[in-house]
């Protein structure tokens, strides 16, 4: 090693540079289309049925603030996740 070099900066943990087979796993049910089955395309609609009806209320009830713009973006981003519960884990 140089004397200028850095010792921490060249040498990465092992468990920053290899992929688990289990990350390897969770990564490949993330990110693979899941076709709606049985119920779950009316399961999606409802929530997001009720989001929307939510959404519309925040819009209704607050100023239009960034406070405001996060909270829609959060309900958006829950709904998304609700929904990826379904698909992924059924």
């Amino acid at each position: 090693m140089h004397p200028d070099e850095d010792k921490e900066s060249t040498v990465q943990p092992s468990h920053h540079r290899h992929l688990t087979p289990a990350r390897a796993q969770q990564i490949e049910r993330d990110f693979t289309y899941h076709a709606p089955k049985g119920d779950q395309a009316e399961r999606y609609g409802k929530l997001r049925d009720k989001a929307k009806e939510f959404a519309l209320l925040i819009a209704e009830l607050t100023p239009y603030s960034t406070e405001q713009v996060e909270a829609l973006t959060l309900l958006n981003l829950s709904t998304m996740s609700a929904n990826a519960a379904i698909a992924r884990n059924e």
